[in-house]
């Protein structure tokens, strides 16, 4: 291996270590207090925070850092519209056993990924033309924001977890988050901006979560989960629409922590108190 490729992973390490904890807490927060209270804790802004530090600390100006954050909502998007295909699809899975349906679904949702993803890759460059990327994100952000608060009101119940989860398990779906997380920032580093908008949006995150509540705990447990965790996940692109203004004005630590704080008072706290 190469210094250069030994370079990037090692600056890709703590954000993969970073991106398998919070996998882990997602998954155990899901398990222990149910789908409507674990998805919303499970989708606070998280991995976002370190992300927006390292690309204000790294990037070669203000409208660089600026639009790479006005252009998160569009993942987001993609990454609740993600969610819902685990929660139609398995229904209409053939009968099968729990490994070949879990597969199938594995690559039924990734193929519905990369296609969206290609398609608002496409979009966001044909807008950033002739418009801010901000309106973009933002106008992404209220559709989001609509389709998360239908979702929760046709959502299936949300039952806590019935079996215990072992120590092994929980390291498991740490390191395939971790793993993910790492595996893409590889390939971004290596490809050009369009390969790069595509894998930085990749659910790595949503997609440990519900193949690893599948397997422990069966269907019912992820599908009550991703209702709330689509609404929740409003916060994250919240976060990334405010933290475009609060880290060059106040600067690195203070503008994450008002938006992380903001974006918590402003999705996460009222999501609760609606879906109780």
């Amino acid at each position: 291996m190469s210094a250069q490729n030994v370079d990037i992973l090692v600056r890709a390490l703590p954000m993969a270590l970073f991106a398998g904890a919070v996998a882990i807490g997602a998954t155990m927060a899901i398990e222990r207090w149910g789908g409507t209270l674990g998805g919303l804790l499970g989708t606070i802004p998280s991995t976002i925070v370190p992300a927006s530090l390292g690309l204000f600390g790294q990037s070669p100006n203000v409208e660089a850092y600026t639009e790479a954050m006005d252009l998160v909502p569009a993942g987001m998007l993609l990454n609740v519209l993600f969610l819902y295909v685990w929660r139609i699809v398995p229904p209409r899975l053939p009968s099968r056993s729990v490994a070949s349906a879990l597969a199938l679904m594995t690559i039924v949702s990734l193929s519905f990924w990369l296609c969206g993803a290609l398609t608002l890759v496409f979009v966001g460059q044909l807008w950033s033309q002739h418009f801010s990327p901000f309106y973009y994100g933002l106008a992404v952000t209220l559709v989001m924001f609509l389709l998360g608060i239908w979702s929760c009101r046709q959502n299936p119940p949300s039952p806590k977890g019935q079996r215990a989860v072992g120590t092994f398990t929980l390291l498991t779906r740490g390191l395939l988050a971790a793993s993910a997380i790492a595996l893409t920032i590889f390939i971004a580093a290596h490809g050009g901006s369009f390969v790069a908008g595509v894998v930085s949006v990749f659910p790595a995150i949503f997609l440990t979560a519900m193949v690893s509540l599948w397997l422990s705990q069966g269907r019912a447990v992820p599908a009550g989960a991703i209702g709330p965790m689509m609404l929740g996940a409003n916060s994250i692109s919240v976060y990334a629409l405010l933290a475009h203004f609060t880290l060059p004005m106040l600067g690195a630590g203070p503008g994450a922590l008002v938006a992380w704080l903001s974006s918590i008072v402003l999705i996460s706290l009222p999501a609760w108190l609606w879906l109780r």
